[in-house]
């Protein structure tokens, strides 16, 4: 991190504009000034003198520049936060005074964990268009990490993930719980069963999907809890719809949420097994910037995304 460096007397008569906030924050997100400029739809100078009116209104240096990298200065990390509530702020004001409240309108950046997104998207954005014609939805689909640092950054407004998301200053909607299931080569011994105990998971072959997928956690989580090994064979995949192939090319068995079984069955020869009571499962929400002056908005999406779980069968 750069140290703060004094370049002159603060203005006290000094008010940043918003543009120069932004610029500020979107050069503190990518640490780069080409796709800092690039993510506001402005030329590379017209940002940089932004940046520059900034720190000189401030009287601070806010970041470091050099041929290779940008860095933050302490000034600059100590009001980076500020500066993101700041722009939050403005931009709810304006989507209130657009008569924006209790009406969703405009761009709405929302992120999805690749398990959900396949499979509630189809039903969730017409619902969207059917009950908020005028939002213009920007869809991000990543794994739950990279989705809440691209919340932190303001990159996106909202995610869909597992909760809780273990993440302080965010705001956790719970849209619906849903439950796995087991899915197994056609003509199984297990398939069609509804009753298989949990602990059948210590004599499976699990497979797992890649690093980063909280699925590929929760199902390490549940072999842990009956201490069955470690799951078998150094097969991996990066979606469900490759780890289920492998599953009908007889590589092993794979634990799937039921929002999923629709989709991923019909394309190959499986069985499904549901465990016994009580079943394992994952809480799914909604998680926004505690922050967002857009809280009622988000509130409204969560209550529709809930109401299309049940149309996706979870």
């Amino acid at each position: 991190m750069g140290s703060t460096t004094l370049i002159g007397v603060p203005d006290q008569s000094y008010q940043p504009t918003l543009s120069q906030l932004r610029a500020f924050v979107a050069v503190a997100q990518h640490r780069h000034f080409g796709s800092a400029a690039s993510m506001l739809n402005v030329s590379q100078p017209t940002l940089s003198q932004a940046l520059a009116s900034l720190e000189h209104g401030l009287g601070v240096k806010l970041v470091e520049r050099s041929t290779r990298k940008v860095l933050m200065t302490t000034a600059g990390t100590q009001l980076l936060d500020r500066a993101r509530s700041t722009i939050e702020s403005a931009d709810g004001f304006m989507a209130d005074a657009s008569g924006l409240g209790g009406s969703l309108s405009g761009p709405l950046r929302l992120g999805l964990i690749p398990t959900v997104a396949p499979y509630v998207l189809p039903a969730l954005l017409p619902a969207l268009r059917a009950e908020f014609p005028d939002v213009a939805p920007f869809i991000v689909e990543d794994q739950t990490e990279r989705l809440l640092a691209s919340l932190r950054a303001g990159e996106i407004e909202a995610a869909v993930l597992a909760l809780p998301s273990g993440e302080p200053g965010l705001v956790e909607l719970p849209l619906y719980t849903e439950e796995f299931l087991l899915v197994v080569p056609e003509g199984h011994d297990l398939d069609g069963r509804s009753d298989l105990p949990l602990s059948a998971l210590a004599t499976l072959p699990i497979l797992l999907l890649d690093d980063g997928h909280c699925l590929r956690d929760q199902t390490i989580d549940l072999c842990r809890s009956v201490n069955a090994a470690h799951p078998a064979g150094d097969t991996r995949a990066t979606s469900l719809a490759t780890i289920v192939q492998c599953v009908a090319g007889g590589l092993g068995v794979t634990l799937i949420p039921r929002s999923a079984v629709s989709v991923e069955t019909g394309k190959g020869a499986l069985g499904i097994v549901e465990f016994a009571q009580p079943r394992p499962g994952r809480k799914m929400g909604l998680v926004h910037r505690s922050s967002s002056a857009r809280a009622d908005e988000y509130a409204a999406v969560a209550e529709l995304i809930a109401r299309v779980g049940g149309l996706v069968g979870v």
